[in-house]
C-alpha cells in the first residue's frame, strides 16, 4: 500500500550533511547519459509501478526518443533521503522529488535546485497550474519546483450506515456533535483514526481543526508571524481536538490502528466518519469493494461561526524540480511539459485517482467522471474550483517549517495522553516556529 503522505523525513540542515554526501556520493555533477532520470520519491506497489511505466514512461519517451525518462522507484521510507543527499553532493536524478515546500525550500536556499520561471514561462504552466498551489515553490522571486499532488482534508463517510439511520452528512459543530451522539449510542464510532503505521497522522487533525475552527485567516496570520499560535483561537481549536478524542471519538485504538484497518472499520459500519485526505481516496474504495457498503465524501463541516462552508486547505506533500546540475535541463523541462498535461491527466486519474490528482486549471468534473467515479469527480472539482476562487485554507505538511511540524505531529500526543496541557503544547510551538521564521525556513505562502 502507498503510505499516506503529510510528514517529511528529516536529516538535518543541508550544510550539516554536505561533507557526508560528499563522501557518499563524490562531487561530479550529474552528467548527460541515456536520457533524463527520476527517482520516484514516494514507492509504490508493483501495480502502481505498472501504471507509472504505461501512463508515464511510455507515452513521454515515445515522443521524446533522444531524452527518455528513466523512472527508478525507490521505498518510500528512504528515498527523500538519499535523493536529498545525492543532489546536495551534486549528483542526484535530473528530476528532484520532493515531499514537499520545506524541502524544496532549503534545497533552493543552497543553490542546488534549477530556478523555472523560464520553462513555467515557455510552457505556459503558470496558466496550466492553479496560482496558488504553483506559488508554493517560490523563494526569493523566482520558482524553484511544481507541485505534483494537490490535497486536501475532507470527510469520508459510511453511506450505507447513513442511510439506514436517516442520517446527513453534517455542515455545522452543531450537526458534528448530534451525529457523533447519535453514533456512540449505537456503539458506532464516531471517527475512524489511527497513526499505528503513520505517526504523522496526528497531524491531518490538526490541521483539522486549525482550518475549519480558527479559520484559514488566523492561520495565514500565524504564518506571517503576525499573530502568535497561542492566540485564544488556536487554543480553543486545540481544546476542541483535545475534547474530542478524550469523548472516544477516535476510538480506543488510536495508536495501533493502521491505514488499511481503519478503511475497513469505516467500510464496515464499526465507525461512521473518518476525516482523512483525498489522497486516500484509493485505499477508501478499496476497502468498500470488500464490504459491499457505499462510501460518502462531504467536504469537512464548519466548527465555528464565521467559517466558510466549504473550505477545503491547500495540500502538496510532493513536487516536482530540475537539479541545478542536470546536463539535460531542457529535456527535464519537456518531461515537466507533459507531466501537467490533460493528456497525462486523463490516463493517471483513470488508473490512479487520488495520489495523482494534479492542481491543473482545466479540471472539469463532466471530463473526468469519464475516467474515475462520479464520487472522486466531484471531490476534485469542488476543491479546484473553491481554491481559484480564493476559498482555501493551509495544511501543516505543506505551510509549515520541518521542525515546528515535526513537533506538531509529536506534542499533540502529549495533550492526549495528559502529559501536557494545550498552553504547554502552543508554547512550545510557538517558540519553535519563531526560531524557523527568523532563519528563513517558512515556506512560501499562497497569498490570500
Amino acid at each position: 500500500m502507498q503510505l499516506p503522505r503529510g510528514i517529511k523525513s528529516k536529516i538535518g540542515t543541508l550544510p550539516g550533511v554536505l561533507a557526508i554526501a560528499t563522501a557518499l556520493f563524490g562531487a561530479s555533477p550529474v552528467r548527460a547519459g541515456d536520457g533524463i532520470t527520476l527517482w520516484y520519491q514516494r514507492g509504490g506497489t508493483p501495480e502502481q509501478q505498472q501504471i507509472m511505466q504505461k501512463d508515464l514512461v511510455e507515452p513521454f519517451n515515445a515522443a521524446h526518443p533522444t531524452t527518455p525518462l528513466n523512472l527508478d522507484v525507490r521505498a518510500s521510507g528512504t528515498a527523500d533521503k538519499q535523493i536529498r543527499m545525492a543532489v546536495i553532493s551534486g549528483k542526484g536524478p535530473d528530476i528532484v522529488m520532493t515531499p514537499g515546500p520545506s524541502t524544496t525550500l532549503a534545497l533552493a536556499q543552497s543553490g542546488h535546485l534549477l530556478a523555472l520561471d523560464d520553462y513555467i514561462k515557455k510552457y505556459n504552466l503558470d496558466k496550466r497550474i492553479l496560482g496558488p498551489v504553483l506559488r508554493t515553490g517560490e523563494y526569493n522571486g523566482h520558482n524553484y519546483a511544481l507541485p505534483r499532488t494537490f490535497e486536501t482534508m475532507v470527510l469520508y463517510y459510511n453511506k450505507t450506515l447513513f442511510d439506514k439511520n436517516g442520517w446527513t452528512a453534517p455542515k455545522t459543530m452543531a450537526e458534528l456533535n448530534a451525529l457523533a451522539e447519535a453514533m456512540q449510542a449505537k456503539n458506532v464510532t464516531p471517527f475512524s483514526v489511527g497513526n499505528g503505521d503513520w505517526r504523522a497522522a496526528n497531524e491531518w487533525y490538526v490541521t483539522v481543526v486549525f482550518n475549519h475552527f480558527a479559520g484559514p485567516e488566523n492561520i495565514y496570520k500565524a504564518l506571517k508571524g503576525e499573530i502568535p499560535w497561542t492566540s485564544p483561537t488556536f487554543v480553543q481549536a486545540i481544546d476542541l481536538l483535545n475534547n474530542w478524542y478524550q469523548k472516544g471519538w477516535f476510538g480506543k485504538n488510536y495508536f495501533s490502528l493502521t491505514d488499511d484497518q481503519q478503511a475497513l472499520l469505516l467500510a464496515k459500519g464499526e465507525a461512521g466518519m473518518a476525516p482523512n485526505g483525498t489522497f486516500n481516496f484509493d485505499n477508501m474504495v478499496a476497502a468498500f469493494k470488500q464490504t459491499g457498503q457505499e462510501l460518502g465524501i462531504a467536504p469537512f463541516p464548519s466548527l465555528r461561526d464565521g467559517v466558510p462552508y466549504p473550505t477545503y486547505e491547500i495540500g502538496t506533500g510532493s513536487t516536482m524540480s530540475i537539479n541545478a546540475n542536470s546536463a539535460n535541463p531542457d529535456a527535464a523541462a519537456a518531461f515537466l511539459d507533459y507531466l501537467y498535461s490533460d493528456a497525462f491527466y486523463d490516463r493517471i486519474s483513470k488508473d490512479w485517482p487520488g495520489d495523482w490528482n494534479l492542481p491543473l486549471t482545466s479540471i472539469d468534473e463532466a471530463k473526468l467522471s469519464k475516467n474515475v467515479s462520479p464520487l472522486f469527480a466531484a471531490t476534485a472539482t469542488s476543491f479546484s474550483k473553491a481554491v481559484a476562487q480564493g476559498n482555501f485554507g493551509y495544511t501543516t505538511w505543506t505551510f509549515w517549517p520541518p521542525a515546528t511540524e515535526d513537533y506538531l505531529i509529536r506534542g499533540i500526543e502529549q495533550v492526549w495522553l495528559g502529559q501536557i496541557s494545550t498552553a504547554e503544547y502552543l508554547g512550545k510551538m510557538q517558540e519553535t516556529f519563531a526560531t524557523e521564521m527568523a532563519a528563513g525556513k517558512v515556506p512560501q505562502l499562497a497569498p490570500r
